[in-house]
């Protein structure tokens, strides 16, 4: 039996569920449907299959200090699970690098590898297993595999998989022949596709032996492929060389031995709140509600308000999103137009279309509480035995008062203890660290003054992430 190995795609980045994904926290690093999140559920998904020591993740170096705590938030993951990309690519280099990674760390040619993204939904996990496993048998068998979704709708948004009738190559064995990808369609076209039987959302997610990776790439891509030839360490020096090219245009499209597994498990790539709110829980009268809210004569609403009470009095078929910073409200089917919205903030440079009122950081989190012209305030935790990097900043000075259990505060090369209720002051260019040496977790309030306040004023000089930024 060949071993398997795993690549997890989350080097993405994408705003269409702003305003809670943001380009410094994209949607994988959010929790939109329970305590994990997107990022989290993909790893333990994996973990059904594979043993964490053969999980590995493809990303951008900015990304590898979030990305490896929330996998060891929820899993025993080796210190070298991530594979960094130079610069985005899209998904066919990014799968490349992954599998030249791996080759070179020794598996063979006849393993198999798994890669999928980071930001999807599966709700039934256990089929998600079963399908997973099937694919892997196809791919055994010599065959490029994707899992294709079992179509709940007539959807214009995903790509489709047409699939050949079961054929006797394939009779009882789990996966069906690929006769053809196609584009996003029309309305009819789709409605003509779901009365069909034979076509199924493409789900993104790729099973393959490296030997026929390398064959199909041969055929369907020579430049990556000659790339690839020149193994791991000359593709990652070419990197920013590839095409920013999809996998599914790269090799699928045009490979010659495709297979695909039939998914039925409650998926969805969440590619806007319409997606979400289709995926969600509802009550009695078709409202999925995250976090606090009324519903008074309200039907058919996504409400999503985590920071505070939101009502919503006999409104239909509305999206009603609430952050600290941002509200965003359309109507049910039009939510895809968000992507106007930021692409607006981003030409008026505000600071709502990047920065997020609250991320989660290697060391632990942080709340945005208010900001005004030349002053910030922030709700910060360290979790217990984490400190935040060696730093200091050119244009603020800082005041922490600790809210909830003892901070080790330095400054200026001199340490000392400050308990509930005291604070410390930080001035500006003073070096000074921060770090939770109990065994609860450390809260603190933080005010910032100065003439500017934005994250990248901070010059780090030691710090236990490696964080350049």
């Amino acid at each position: 039996m060949p071993d398997v190995y795993g690549l997890i795609l989350a080097g993405g980045s994408g705003t269409r569920l702003w305003p809670r994904s943001r380009e410094e926290m994209p949607k994988q690093f959010l929790a939109l449907r329970g305590g994990n999140t997107l990022l989290q559920d993909t790893v333990l998904r994996m973990l059904r299959v594979l043993p964490a020591e053969q999980i590995y993740a493809v990303a951008g170096s900015s990304w590898k200090p979030l990305l490896s705590y929330q996998a060891r938030e929820i899993a025993a993951i080796p210190d070298d699970f991530i594979i960094e990309e130079p610069v985005a690519r899209n998904t066919a280099p990014a799968i490349i690098l992954g599998c030249e990674f791996l080759r070179q760390k020794g598996i063979s040619d006849h393993d198999v590898v798994v890669a999928t993204p980071s930001d999807h939904i599966v709700k039934d996990a256990t089929a998600f297993q079963e399908a997973l496993s099937k694919a892997i048998s196809a791919a055994s068998a010599g065959y490029i595999v994707t899992l294709g979704i079992t179509p709940t709708r007539p959807d214009t948004g995903f790509g489709y998989i047409e699939v050949a009738q079961t054929s006797e190559a394939t009779q009882g064995l789990g996966w069906f022949v690929v006769k053809r990808f196609v584009e996003k369609p029309d309305l009819l076209t789709a409605e003509e596709y779901i009365k069909n039987k034979n076509y199924f959302w493409n789900s993104g997610i790729f099973i393959f032996t490296p030997t026929a990776l390398h064959q199909e790439l041969a055929r369907t891509s020579p430049d990556l492929h000659e790339a690839v030839r020149g193994g791991y360490d000359y593709f990652l020096k070419n990197f920013k060389n590839m095409p920013p090219i999809a996998f599914d245009y790269a090799v699928m499209e045009r490979a010659s031995k495709v297979a695909m597994v039939e998914l039925d498990a409650g998926w969805s790539d969440v590619g806007s709140w319409d997606a979400l709110y289709d995926i969600l829980d509802k009550d009695s009268c078709g409202n999925a509600v995250i976090g606090d809210a009324v519903t008074d004569g309200a039907k058919n609403c996504l409400i999503d308000s985590r920071s505070r009470l939101t009502a919503v009095v006999d409104a239909e078929d509305l999206i009603v999103i609430d952050s600290p910073d941002a509200l965003f409200i359309s109507k049910r089917g039009a939510s895809q137009k968000v992507r106007s919205v930021v692409d607006g903030l981003k030409k008026r440079s505000r600071k709502e279309a990047s920065q997020a009122p609250e991320s989660a950081r290697p060391w632990g989190a942080y709340k945005i509480l208010c900001e005004e012209e030349r002053f910030k305030i922030k709700r910060i935790t360290v979790t217990p035995g984490k400190r935040l990097s060696l730093q200091y900043h050119h244009h603020r000075s800082e005041h922490w008062v600790v809210v909830k259990g003892t901070a080790l505060v330095t400054i200026n090369g001199q340490a000392k203890f400050v308990h509930d209720g005291e604070s410390v002051f930080i001035p500006q260019n003073a070096p000074h660290r921060l770090e939770n040496p109990g065994k609860i977790d450390l809260e603190i309030v933080e005010i910032q003054g100065g003439s500017y306040l934005g994250e990248d004023d901070i010059v780090r000089l030691d710090d236990d992430f490696s964080r350049q930024t």
